[in-house]
């Protein structure tokens, strides 16, 4: 039994013995090969490097095509992970867009709402068209305190419309010939208009200084102003419609209560020229 038994561990031994020196003659035999490529390669032998150039060639095509079930994997991991992502990105979608549309509906509410408002108040309501205006510098006006347009009633531009210096308001039309108009800004030193101070709703008087800020009168000293409170004109007197920005609250003491405009009026080139009207439908 124990003589059986040391038979199967020897040829056991055996083999590995034997698989063992097969590994080793096969390192050995790279080896040499390898050695005797590099020294003949020296010596530029065509057979050399057409062998070099084919094993090459095998190699290459040998890693393409075992990279090819790899690359299978990872683009189709990819695939299903950017279907995942676009499908989150779907659903997204689908709910900022049903959220724009409760926010539509909610703005078309307040508009409608806006109008039947203005029209208890007899405010503005309908707006013309703009007409695009080239500025020509007075020069004759030191402060800059009107301007002519190369737009007169031969484009409709009438008496008291408003101008803009893109979406603010820099005065009104004062004088209309049939080429040309005169724009009375609101710099000027006789420039006074009605406005209101958002937030709180504060209504004042704006007038000119002739610099590129104007001041507030008739308003009290103990309002309590933000400090990025905005000047719009009110609407009242019937003079411009509500609610167009106008300039930003810049100094309020017991001295000087100033606003700063948005437009820079000595660099002005093109305005717009509106008019507002009150819609008299029944």
């Amino acid at each position: 039994m124990d003589t059986s038994r040391d038979d199967f561990v020897i040829a056991i031994r055996s083999a590995f013995l034997k698989k063992s020196n097969k590994q080793r003659f096969s390192l050995i035999s790279l080896l040499i090969i390898s050695l005797l490529f590099l020294i003949l390669g020296g010596f530029n032998f065509q057979a050399i490097d057409i062998l070099r150039t084919s094993l090459k060639e095998l190699v290459y095509r040998s890693s393409f095509i075992v990279s090819i079930p790899e690359n299978y994997v990872k683009n189709s991991f990819y695939k299903v992970q950017n279907h995942f992502l676009i499908y989150n990105k779907y659903e997204k979608a689908i709910q900022e867009n049903n959220e724009l549309k409760a926010e539509n509906f909610s703005n078309l509410f307040l508009s409608n709402e806006n109008k039947r408002l203005k029209k208890i108040l007899d405010d503005f309501t309908i707006t013309s068209d703009a007409v695009v205006a080239k500025v020509l510098i007075d020069k004759n006006s030191p402060f800059l305190r009107s301007v002519v347009l190369n737009k007169g009633s031969k484009d409709d531009i009438k008496l008291g419309m408003a101008v803009l210096d893109g979406e603010y308001l820099i005065g009104k039309v004062v004088e209309v010939n049939f080429l040309t108009s005169r724009t009375l800004l609101l710099s000027d030193l006789n420039s006074k208009i009605p406005i209101v101070i958002e937030p709180g709703g504060f209504q004042s008087i704006l007038s000119g200084t002739g610099g590129n800020d104007g001041n507030l009168q008739y308003i009290k000293d103990e309002y309590d102003f933000a400090n990025d409170s905005i000047v719009f004109s009110s609407g009242s007197g019937g003079i411009f419609k509500a609610g167009i920005p106008i300039g930003k609250l810049n100094n309020f003491s017991n001295t000087e209560k100033s606003v700063t405009f948005f437009s820079d009026f000595t660099q002005l080139q093109f305005v717009k020229v509106k008019k507002f009207e009150k819609d008299i439908q029944e």
